[in-house]
């Protein structure tokens, strides 16, 4: 079974793996939210970075382990350890950051010394919503960069313009670094498609565009371990790297240079 979406360790696995899996004890788990603005999810305790978390996604914890606590995230399912310090329990959360980034601030005046960068996607409990800046139980959010659960963009290539130029990094899922799945998941995310976390999974979503069809905007690519967006019929916009950046590329380049590179063909074009 795939580790990724498998909710289980040698002691322990989650109750809905119950008939599928064996294991000396099943677990309903602890329901949980990050509790840090960015985390990196990880293959094993104090392991590789598998993909990152964002302050206020929901985790649901079933064994701990040297000071880390392994389980899977709520948008997605995406299975791993997280420092035990990075989750706890929060208060609901009521909106969610949907500009590229944003800063929490101790109070509401823009001149604060900012308590840390927020990306999109973060969630936040709301307690008092003003003209300039929101209050919300960690510290004040410029009211602007945010919405109310349940309302999404309506753009994903729009919002994967938003980050444009952010570098790349394997297995970032922020604004401060961001790998190609990353990209098309956040993207969909922020306007209420359910996408998974890593590309290989990704290629699930929507339906086989038949050769001859002409590619159109918000289609996605897929080669062998990568995922871009489509912005128009001559342009792809994707993290990657061979620019170590979010870039835009001419699709018929992008595909050459993969196919001379790596000796990669697209291996599928689906639509959402």
């Amino acid at each position: 079974m795939d580790r990724r979406t498998t909710p289980a360790t040698p002691r322990v696995a989650h109750v809905s793996l119950k008939g599928i899996v064996e294991a000396p004890q099943y677990t309903e788990g602890e329901k949980r939210r990050v509790a840090m603005p960015l985390v990196d999810l990880l293959r094993s305790p104090g392991g590789a970075r598998d993909r990152q978390l964002l302050l206020g996604d929901g985790f649901t914890v079933i064994d701990h382990q040297d000071g880390y606590a392994f389980g899977f995230a709520a948008k997605d399912g995406y299975c791993g350890w997280l420092p035990e310090a990075a989750v706890g329990e929060a208060p609901k959360p009521t909106h969610w950051v949907a500009t590229p980034g944003t800063h929490l601030y101790p109070e509401p005046r823009v001149q604060a010394h900012e308590i840390a960068a927020l990306s999109m996607g973060a969630q936040v409990a709301v307690i008092a919503q003003g003209a300039k800046f929101t209050e919300t139980t960690q510290g004040f959010i410029p009211t602007p960069h945010l919405l109310p659960l349940g309302q999404y963009h309506t753009d994903p290539i729009a919002v994967a313009e938003g980050f444009l130029s952010v570098p790349y990094l394997w297995g970032g899922n922020s604004r401060a670094g961001i790998d190609c799945s990353g990209l098309a998941q956040g993207a969909l995310l922020a306007c209420g498609i359910k996408a998974a976390g890593d590309s290989d999974m990704q290629q699930a979503l929507g339906q086989e565009i038949p050769e001859g069809v002409a590619l159109q905007r918000g289609d996605l690519l897929f080669w062998k371990g990568h995922v871009a967006l489509v912005v128009d019929a001559h342009r792809l916009i994707h993290a990657n790297g061979h620019t170590m950046s979010v870039a835009y590329e001419g699709i018929e380049a992008c595909i050459a240079r993969v196919l001379a590179a790596e000796g990669q063909p697209v291996s599928h074009r689906r639509r959402l």
